[in-house]
C-alpha cells in the first residue's frame, strides 16, 4: 500500500516540483485539494476544486491528484459535519448513515436532497469555518518540506512571470 501511494501520488507532486511548480503554489494546490476534498456535499468536490485552480491560477493536476486521494476522508468525515451542524445548529438529529445516504441517492436522487437539505446545509458551515484553518495548517506544513525537495533536486528555481 505504501509502495502505491508512493507511485501515485508522492512521485508525480515531485515531479511537478521538478517541471517548475513553485513550491509554494504546489503547497497551497494540495492544501486546498485535500480541505476541498472533504466537503460534506457528495459530487461537489471536483467541481470545486477546478473552479479554485483557475481562479487562483494554481496547478491543476496537483489540486485534483490531492481530491482524488482525499475522497475516502470525505465519506469518513461525513457524518461527524452533519453532526456538527446539529450541534451548532440546535437541529435535531437525523439518524441516518453513509449507506442510507447512498441508497436514498441511488434510489431517487431529488428527494434525497430535499430531504438532507438542511443537515448538509448546516455541515457545510461547520466545514466553511473550520476549512481555512485547514488549508492554513496543511500550507504550513508542506511549503518547508516542498522547499527542501526543490533545493535537494539541485535545479534552479522556477521562472516566476511576474519578475519578467
Amino acid at each position: 500500500m505504501r509502495n502505491f501511494f508512493y507511485q501515485r501520488l508522492v512521485l508525480p507532486l515531485l515531479a511537478l516540483l521538478q517541471q517548475g511548480v513553485s513550491p509554494e503554489k504546489l503547497a497551497l494546490s494540495i492544501a486546498l485539494g485535500a480541505v476541498i476534498a472533504i466537503i460534506p456535499a457528495l459530487g461537489w468536490s471536483t467541481i470545486l476544486c477546478a473552479l479554485v485552480a483557475v481562479a487562483l491560477r494554481l496547478n491543476l493536476p496537483a489540486i485534483q491528484l490531492t481530491n482524488y486521494f482525499c475522497y475516502p476522508l470525505q465519506i469518513a468525515l461525513l457524518l461527524p459535519f452533519f453532526r456538527l451542524g446539529e450541534k451548532v445548529f440546535s437541529a435535531p438529529h437525523l439518524p441516518i448513515s453513509v449507506s442510507q445516504i447512498y441508497a436514498m441517492a441511488r434510489a431517487n436522487l431529488w428527494p434525497a436532497i430535499k430531504f438532507l437539505w438542511s443537515t448538509t446545509w448546516h455541515a457545510l458551515v461547520v466545514w466553511a469555518v473550520a476549512a481555512p484553518v485547514f488549508t492554513l495548517l496543511i500550507y504550513i506544513l508542506l511549503l518547508p518540506v516542498f522547499r527542501r525537495v526543490l533545493r535537494q533536486s539541485e535545479l534552479p528555481p522556477p521562472i516566476r512571470l511576474e519578475a519578467i
